[in-house]
């Protein structure tokens, strides 16, 4: 147990220097050239806002519960549970679809301004 404090503050230590070291760049750095040839650059990207559930988990969840009882009502014996089955997995994967293209549809877009370091 003494051995993995040393490791724990080690790792940490590690982790803080890396997360220093990570540059982000912002709109006054536009145009900043470096040593080896590099510049930042920004640009105007569309980005979509304000999705709840931007992991789709409720269209995924919908679709399989309605996939799985569709898919319950074929077949019999363990024909019918594998039609449930399938019913579910394409049940969520069209519940997914349906909701993603929604959120597209209806979700608001904004204009941000991103800088990246580019190289040549």
């Amino acid at each position: 147990m003494k051995m993995s404090i040393p490791l724990l503050c080690a790792g940490a230590l590690l982790a803080a220097s890396s997360a220093a070291s990570a540059q982000s760049y912002g709109p006054r750095d536009e145009g900043r050239r470096f040593d080896d040839g590099s510049r930042v650059v920004c640009r105007n990207v569309e980005v979509q806002r304000n999705s709840k559930d931007s992991n789709r988990i409720a269209g995924t969840a919908t679709g399989a519960v309605v996939g799985g009882l569709l898919g319950n009502q074929v077949g019999g014996g363990n024909g019918k549970k594998l039609a449930t089955v399938a019913g579910a997995v394409a049940g969520g994967a069209a519940g997914r679809n349906i909701q993603g293209r929604h959120q597209q549809k209806t979700g608001d877009r904004v204009v941000e301004r991103r800088c990246e370091r580019e190289y040549r």
